[in-house]
């Protein structure tokens, strides 16, 4: 993959944070949810669905960030 510029990395290290923080709020929410019966099932898998997609981004912008090591 091409190597990143360095403003196109910054932007990349900014989204990743975000969509980090995304991530653990939606831990913490799924977490109180559930915590505490009886709850709402679809909520509930509508939460885990997007914290879901929040990794796939997560690791897409991490490969990005980390350059292709050729062996």
């Amino acid at each position: 993959s091409a190597v990143c510029s360095s403003d196109l990395r910054e932007q990349l290290h900014n989204r990743l944070t975000q969509l980090r923080e995304e991530h653990s709020e939606l831990d913490a929410a799924i977490a109180a949810l559930t915590d505490s019966p009886p709850f709402d099932q679809l909520q509930a898998q509508r939460l885990k669905k997007r914290k879901l997609a929040l990794k796939d981004m997560i690791r897409k912008i991490e490969d990005m960030l980390t350059p292709d090591i050729i062996a």
